[in-house]
This record gives C-alpha cells, sequence and structure tokens, in this order.
C-alpha cells in the first residue's frame, strides 16, 4: 500500500537527490496534484507520474511528465550561486 501523500511533502525526482520543490495541494478524488517547482511556480502533476512514496517524499518519474514541466524541472536551481559558500561551513574561527 502507498503511503498517504500530504501536502507540503517535498518532491524529488530520486532518492539521494536534492529536492526539486514540494506539494502544494493534494486532490482529493482527482487523478492529480499540485506541485511548487522551485524557481518555476505551481505544475499539475498526474498520479500516474508518481514512482515512490515514503517518508514525507513523493518521487516523481521523470519521463512521464509533460514538457513544460521536464524544463521546469532541469531549471530549478538556475537561480542557486555556484559559489555560495554557507556562513555554517566557513573557517573565520581558524
Amino acid at each position: 500500500m502507498r503511503e498517504q501523500i500530504s501536502e507540503g511533502f517535498m518532491v524529488f525526482l530520486s532518492d539521494g537527490d536534492e529536492g526539486i520543490g514540494s506539494v502544494r495541494e493534494v486532490r482529493h478524488g482527482l487523478p492529480e496534484l499540485l506541485v511548487y517547482i522551485e524557481n518555476a511556480g505551481d505544475f499539475v502533476v498526474p498520479r500516474s507520474a508518481i514512482k515512490a512514496v515514503h517518508s514525507g517524499k513523493v518521487v516523481l518519474d521523470f519521463d512521464q511528465l509533460d514538457l513544460r514541466l521536464r524544463n521546469a524541472i532541469r531549471h530549478a536551481r538556475d537561480s542557486e550561486d555556484p559559489n555560495f559558500i554557507s556562513p555554517a561551513s566557513s573557517s573565520e574561527d581558524e
């Protein structure tokens, strides 16, 4: 039996990857979810595109997603600065 999906669950393409968004709305009675994708906004995801649900995670099947959503996922991290170093990992105290 599949774990029930709840609003706020993180969304992934595979276990071990970084999250790409979160479940915004569970549409009871409909075969779909509303998912927020980072840097792109809300998208409707058919339940048929869900590979797994566990531990508060929803894992999507990339090949089952429409082209617009796939493109949004490809750019989910575009606004992140690749040179950013978290203050928690800096060595100022040395």
